[in-house]
């Protein structure tokens, strides 16, 4: 990477604030030197001396920024980060940010003080007899260049932390060290997402990842945010980013013809369950949802604080507080007897549920409910999307051989799921039924074999698993390991995240139903949902002249990766006569990578015979027409071609090796398990506004309820309702109009 001028490296803001800081300086030097008593000289000397300390926290933060930047691009050089750099790279990061702190901590400073000095001044103001305090006096009685002075002093007091307050406060663009290095401003987010999530956690109370330095969930999760933005080395912005996004919405029509509609038997017993997975969040998540202005009374309620001389009532759970409050939040939800609950836990541990298991005599039935997202410890599972292998303990409530054939499942190796989930499953099923290999180990708490074995309570009942989100894809893992000992096992997930490879998926369908709510994010997130979405959306934007195109279509053909990216392949001549033309001539290696290829539109340079295709969207193509330079190498050049081919575009990026890890550059993709019922709202009721449809969506009279295809399912599609028909409310109510509407037809 070339070496840039020091002065090209700051950033523009920088220039201005740094002016503007020794201007104030200046001018609280001259109105000192002016002042007359200590009272006065006091707000006039405060705010130069704060300008000043401003100037060493900013040398001290490019001087943090420097080192950071540059460990961060050796580190990045290599594929693999040993411990001594990966640990060199985080203190020089936590230097940065430390000197980051200590600047806003100024910026606050300054701003009180302009206020400070503002109150000052008009306290000051002199009656019409009397003389006025110090500095203030030469307002009354000086020139117009004082007065001009002090107006400009108060004036440049309010700018400056204003301004720090909306530009931030790097000092030094990183986008000089860092350039359109992908990897680069990979390693960057990872370090920027590592100390961000270890500092709210620190604040939630959760000290110990803050002291970790060695790889944990929290690295792992880090690593995966950081490749997703990696957008930045084509110079999209955040924001730039999020509004491609949002014009992406109605591009991606659904059609549900030939889609069979879903029988009531197939709802209703969902429908009744849905509350228990509700139930489960017992915090004041649910609560915020539900009844945003008066959440901290109904939280208090639920808990049982309001009476705590019934404290002694509630059953003890693993995990909860001194009031056995989330056991009296659980009950309350539901309006069941203490009795009802037999065992459950809530702690907060990594890659933990929490879970709570329920007899309901006058259904015959024993239900598990997982709790979905509520905590941190909860969001790292999330994030912990990276696949794992399923071994065969995982899968043993499988017994259809054939659905589980290596040729109807992954190719490349054996089945696998979303590895924070199977963890989560792994130790669930330790929880309830302790060792299923050891049924004699005195050790382990069969908790539903004293329930449901023989001679036992409920000896004959079904057993119901039900979540919400990533509650619900807990149970489905759950429910697959714990199917051969209970036949009478039914799994019902709400709004679940994709957690299994598709030969899993399609082999649980008899025992578990997933139910989707129209466009609910959850239900479509995944690593390859997210690396796709992210692909397309530079690819729409390098259709925009505002954007750098050449960077962006560049950075968009890389994480193009799987057979559902677009395509690649040669147009008008085959790969490889096209590839070794030009290694020969040109000086290609065996080991060039994409970023030797540079991407621009038509029209703006001449095109060669030779030519490659690579991405695409929609029905248009770029081709890459390879080209000498002036120095003997070279370069790709792009424009737009006829239709897409999508089954050539693995082999053009296998012939160019991709640098990064497996797991982030080409994630093997996961799927919802079961039978999967997916809930619209009907078009018929829509509004005509989008997002005004999007917040009432909730009151629509009308829903249908189809069979669905679990590969519908492997896109997130952007709409403004993505997130609010995640909420359980909405599927719940959905559900009950559909019963309520087939017992009118009946």
């Amino acid at each position: 990477m070339a070496r840039i001028p020091w002065i090209n490296k700051l950033r523009y803001s920088t220039i201005v604030l740094t002016l503007s800081n020794l201007l104030l300086c200046l001018l609280g030097s001259s109105l000192f030197l002016s002042s007359c008593s200590p009272r006065g000289t006091l707000p006039s000397a405060f705010v130069p001396v704060l300008a000043a300390f401003r100037l060493v926290t900013m040398i001290n933060t490019a001087a943090a920024q420097v080192s950071a930047a540059r460990i961060v691009i050796r580190s990045s050089e290599s594929v693999t980060v040993d411990a001594v750099t990966r640990n060199e790279r985080r203190v020089k990061y936590r230097k940065w940010i430390w000197w980051t702190r200590v600047a806003m901590l100024v910026t606050v400073l300054q701003f009180t003080s302009a206020i400070f000095l503002l109150a000052q001044m008009f306290d000051s103001v002199p009656p019409n007899d009397g003389a006025s305090d110090c500095i203030y006096a030469v307002v009354s009685g000086s020139s117009a260049w004082t007065h001009a002075t002090l107006l400009l002093f108060l004036a440049i007091s309010f700018f400056v932390p204003l301004a720090h307050f909306f530009v931030g406060h790097d000092v030094l663009r990183w986008r000089s060290f860092y350039s359109t290095e992908d990897n680069v401003w990979k390693a960057h987010y990872h370090e920027f997402f590592d100390n961000g999530m270890r500092e709210a956690l620190c604040c939630l109370g959760r000290v110990k990842y803050l002291m970790v330095m060695e790889e944990d969930e929290i690295y792992s999760v880090a690593q995966l945010l950081g490749d997703l933005v990696a957008y930045r080395a084509s110079g999209t912005g955040h924001l730039e980013l999020l509004a491609a996004l949002l014009r992406r919405d109605g591009q991606t029509s659904k059609t549900y013809e030939g889609l069979v509609e879903a029988r009531r038997e197939q709802i209703e017993e969902a429908a009744s369950l849905h509350k228990f997975a509700v139930a489960a969040y017992t915090g004041p998540l649910l609560d915020i949802g539900r009844n945003p202005l008066s959440f901290p009374c109904v939280w208090l309620y639920r808990q049982g604080i309001l009476a705590p001389w019934f404290r002694s009532r509630w059953p003890v759970l693993q995990g909860d507080n001194w009031w056995h409050g989330h056991a009296a939040a659980f009950l309350n939800y539901l309006n069941l007897p203490p009795a009802a609950l037999r065992h459950g836990r809530v702690s907060q541990g990594k890659c933990e549920a929490a879970y709570f298991i329920v007899v309901v005599h006058h259904l015959r039935t024993v239900v598990i409910a997982v709790r979905g997202t509520e905590t941190p410890e909860d969001l790292i599972t999330d994030g912990l999307g990276q696949e794992c292998t399923l071994f065969d303990e995982d899968l043993r409530g499988l017994t259809n051989i054939s659905c589980l054939d290596m040729s109807q499942g992954d190719e490349t190796g054996p089945h696998y799921g979303h590895s924070g989930i199977v963890e989560a499953a792994r130790d669930l099923v330790r929880q309830i039924e302790g060792n299923p290999d050891c049924p004699g180990d005195p050790s382990t708490g069969r908790i539903l074999s004293s329930l449901l074995g023989s001679g036992c309570e409920c000896e004959g009942y079904n057993l119901r698993i039900v979540g919400h989100s990533l509650g619900g894809a807990i149970a489905t893992l759950l429910g697959i390991q714990l199917k051969h000992l209970y036949p009478n096992l039914h799994v019902y997930g709400y709004g679940s995240l994709p957690c299994v490879d598709s030969a899993v998926a399609d082999a649980c369908s008899d025992f578990v139903t997933s139910i989707i709510y129209n466009n609910e994010f959850s239900s479509r997130l995944s690593v390859p949902s997210i690396l796709r979405l992210r692909a397309s959306t530079l690819m729409a934007l390098s259709q925009d002249t505002r954007t750098d195109t050449t960077l962006t279509m560049r950075l968009a053909g890389r994480f193009l990766y799987s057979g559902n990216s677009r395509g690649c392949r040669i147009h008008e001549e085959s790969m490889g006569d096209a590839l070794n033309a030009r290694a020969n001539t040109a000086g290609f290696s065996q080991n060039t990578s994409m970023d030797n290829y540079d991407i621009t539109e038509q029209g703006k340079v001449g095109q060669s015979d030779d030519s490659l295709l690579l991405g695409g969207h929609g029905t248009e193509e770029i081709v890459i027409d390879v080209e000498h330079d002036k120095v003997g190498g070279s370069i790709g050049r792009a424009h737009s071609c006829g239709n897409l081919s999508e089954d050539l575009v693995m082999e053009f990026m296998e012939s160019v090796p991709d640098t990064s890890s497996h797991s982030a550059s080409n994630p093997r993709e996961v799927f919802l398990a079961g039978l999967i019922v997916h809930i619209v709202p009907s078009k018929t009721s829509e509004l005509s506004f989008p997002m005004w449809r999007a917040w009432k969506s909730g009151t629509q009279e009308t829903y249908k309820a189809h069979i669905s295809h679990r590969e519908n399912f492997k896109d997130i599609i952007v709409s403004p309702s993505m997130f609010l028909d995640h909420l359980p409310w909405r599927c719940h109510k959905a559900m009950q109009k559909i019963l309520a509407r087939s017992v009118t037809d009946s």
